[in-house]
């Protein structure tokens, strides 16, 4: 006859058992324009029904994504900076990084077009003229991925935009907003201003107001995401088998199918990649 004391302890183990079952979730720290766009709308689920697992999106600049996995408060880690990506992974904090897929960055713009760049695929040139005739621009101004191509693409056109708002010599043409791209965009739509943006969370964004695409197509606005698992050696709560799958399903040919098959109004919005291992 049983004990009451393992009694006991059966009982609870049984009532535990649900419970650790149901804690089939990892946490995946990502950019604002994987969420706005709505990717992981349509991903999340195809993945839950294949393996179970949850997957909770905690959507932010890519610095600040990056941030969450060095403090070990995500489980993987999916961005588009590949110079802080592999800062990320120098430190020891990603076990490895995968490309996954790419989309581009558009210039938007007022109809009205202070500049006069609508229809130009020179972004230098664009950038050069939104300064020279103080044309209103919004930038995130939060570390993003999108904030860090911005600033590079202000200096290809030979103005450090950083060096200038610290000076203070810009003028008030020039706002950076430290939020994210959703944000960006609705401010740029509600002070008829130029904005950078991925063209995945422009296709998704409804609040257009007068805005449309003024500069498109050039090479220098390519857009790569990559997608690393946290160290576990750095934080033992890392997840790492739930974690490593999710990040085998993307880069897998099923992943990388149901990424390319995403679309809003017929158009796809991020082009797989993950056979390329230079990107």
């Amino acid at each position: 006859m049983l004990s009451r004391r393992l009694l006991l302890a059966l009982a609870a183990l049984l009532i535990a058992s649900p419970a650790v079952a149901q804690d089939k979730s990892i946490v995946v720290a990502s950019t604002t324009s994987t969420q706005d766009s709505g990717l992981f709308g349509h991903l999340l689920p195809i993945f839950k029904q294949k393996t179970g697992i949850d997957v909770k999106v905690v959507a932010q600049g890519t610095g600040q994504a990056l941030d969450t996995g060095r403090r070990g408060d995500a489980d993987v880690v999916l961005v588009h900076a590949k110079s802080a990506e592999e800062k990320f992974m120098s430190e020891g904090f990603g076990v490895k990084r995968y490309p996954v897929m790419y989309n581009d960055f558009v210039l938007i713009g007022p109809m009205s077009d202070p500049a006069g760049i609508k229809g130009s695929k020179d972004i230098v040139a664009a950038l050069k003229a939104i300064k020279a005739k103080s044309a209103p621009f919004i930038s995130r101004g939060d570390k993003s991925g999108t904030h860090i191509a911005e600033i590079n693409l202000w200096k290809a056109a030979g103005i450090d935009i950083e060096k200038e708002m610290s000076a203070k010599t810009l003028g008030d043409w020039y706002k950076a907003i430290g939020q994210g791209m959703g944000a960006a965009l609705n401010t740029a739509s509600a002070s008829n201003a130029y904005v950078l943006t991925d063209r995945g969370t422009w296709l998704a964004f409804k609040n257009r107001g007068e805005l449309g695409i003024a500069v498109e197509g050039d090479k220098q606005l390519f857009n790569q995401y990559g997608v690393m698992l946290v160290n576990p050696a750095k934080h033992a709560s890392v997840k790492k088998e739930l974690g490593q799958l999710f990040v085998d399903w993307l880069v897998s040919p099923e992943g990388q199918s149901a990424i390319a098959g995403y679309k809003i109004g017929g158009e796809q919005l991020f082009y797989p990649n993950a056979g390329d291992t230079g990107a």
